[in-house]
């Protein structure tokens, strides 16, 4: 099963399954030494959170700073 999923992937999928896993862990080095599970949590959610932004941005899933102001004096 594991190979058969394994070779849909092709090379840019692997490449980026690879250096999503390389961040995930550089994100959690990262933390001091005193972190909790929680905080690892909070900060690999936050990032998720800006990855997201970012791949909506280059998508052109975005909206603009007038509409966000007229949708919040809605």
């Amino acid at each position: 099963m594991l190979r058969l999923l394994a070779d849909a992937w092709d090379d840019e999928t692997l490449w980026k399954h690879h250096k999503f896993k390389t961040e995930i862990v550089r994100a959690i080095q990262d933390l001091p030494e005193d972190a909790t599970v929680e905080d690892a949590m909070e900060r690999l959610y936050f990032l998720a959170k800006i990855e997201r932004g970012l791949e909506q941005s280059e998508s052109d899933e975005t909206i603009s700073h007038d509409e966000i102001k007229a949708r919040f004096l809605r």
